[in-house]
């Protein structure tokens, strides 16, 4: 059994190039080889529980047929993939998990050549990393149908999309909310006094072009006056620091993922965007199209993992890996079993 994984939650590919499909698939394949152990064609990470059909029945018909299931290495994604592989040995594949690959351009390559059947992706990261896009799409609907459409000419098909959105997002202590009337959306921050507007962000979001400043900007706030937020209000942190320093008071904002863990874990409350500044990175099953035109039931099967997918329900998986400490194969059963997608084996 892997140990647990000590990766972050969120999803972050924003600052990578555009990889070119086919000149990069050497080094694809050699990652891939070595995410794979010396027992067989075994990757590290591929433990399952032994898994029994729930609604989730065997595609009658179904002879000795084959599936690869991707994903990339951070928390999120690996409960991701492990429901991937759970979901197709309940539908009667016998699968091959290549998940916990290391950044988002190897899962992507894998895919892209038929070298894997299956992944769930960000539409955010795909329409800005690997189709190159300069800016985002905030609406949610329509950030989807650009990639769908976009991606159908690089041989793979999206899914429908799950109300799960891994953006960024402000997030506040329950307690401090109340203190500040209650306030719940991102509009409402620019009715406080000055003092109060005070932040926590990572040093790579406070120098975006399309982070903090222009966050501002959209909610009718100027960085660096005393009338909208003074450069003493803001503070600079590391990474997960931003959470702890926002829970312990040093802010009264900071800046989180949508789907991280310690959201919850800490009781912050995250604020609604209710102007669309942050663009849209729901997450949704990508097929290789040959592989879904073979087996067009695939999309039956995920279409009833998808809708269950929202913020709050990846929030408390997440947590259950990076804050409890229980393996992301086990986390991802239970929540399918809970569900009743998959059941025990006889």
């Amino acid at each position: 059994m892997p140990p647990r994984s000590t990766t972050p939650t969120h999803e972050n590919g924003r600052t990578m190039t555009n990889p070119r499909r086919r000149l990069v698939a050497p080094a694809v394949l050699l990652v891939a080889g070595l995410a794979l152990t010396g027992c067989g064609l075994s990757p590290a990470t591929s433990y399952v529980p032994a898994v029994g059909p729930g609604t989730i029945r065997p595609i009658p018909g179904l002879k000795n047929a084959s599936l690869t299931v991707t994903s990339k290495n951070f928390t999120e994604q690996l409960i991701l993939g492990k429901i991937a592989v759970l979901a197709a040995q309940a539908a009667g594949f016998s699968v091959t998990d290549l998940s916990n690959l290391p950044g988002s351009q190897p899962a992507r390559e894998l895919l892209a050549l038929g070298q894997a059947d299956f992944m769930w992706e960000y539409t955010g990261t795909a329409w800005l990393t690997y189709l190159a896009q300069s800016e985002g799409i905030p609406d949610q609907a329509a950030q989807w149908k650009a990639v769908h459409d976009a991606d159908l000419a690089n041989g793979l098909t999206w899914g429908s999309p799950a109300p799960m959105n891994n953006t960024y997002a402000l997030a506040i202590r329950s307690e401090a909310a109340a203190k500040l009337g209650g306030i719940s959306t991102m509009s409402q921050i620019a009715a406080l006094p000055a003092a109060e507007r005070t932040f926590c962000v990572e040093a790579e979001f406070n120098s975006r072009s399309d982070g903090f400043n222009p966050m501002l900007k959209t909610y009718g706030l100027e960085r660096g006056t005393a009338a909208g937020v003074p450069d003493a209000n803001v503070g600079i942190y590391d990474g997960g620091a931003v959470y702890s320093a926002t829970d312990k008071g040093d802010c009264n904002f900071g800046e989180v993922f949508t789907t991280d863990g310690r959201i919850d874990s800490l009781g912050l409350t995250v604020l609604t965007d209710d102007r669309a500044f942050f663009p849209a990175y729901n997450v949704a099953p990508v097929y290789f199209t040959d592989t879904l035109t073979k087996h067009p039931e695939l999309a039956d099967v995920f279409d009833q993992i998808t809708p269950a997918l929202t913020d709050k329900v990846l929030r408390a998986l997440n947590r259950k890996v990076d804050v409890d400490g229980e393996e992301p194969a086990d986390v991802a059963f239970a929540w399918m079993k809970a569900r009743g997608f998959i059941t025990d084996p006889d």
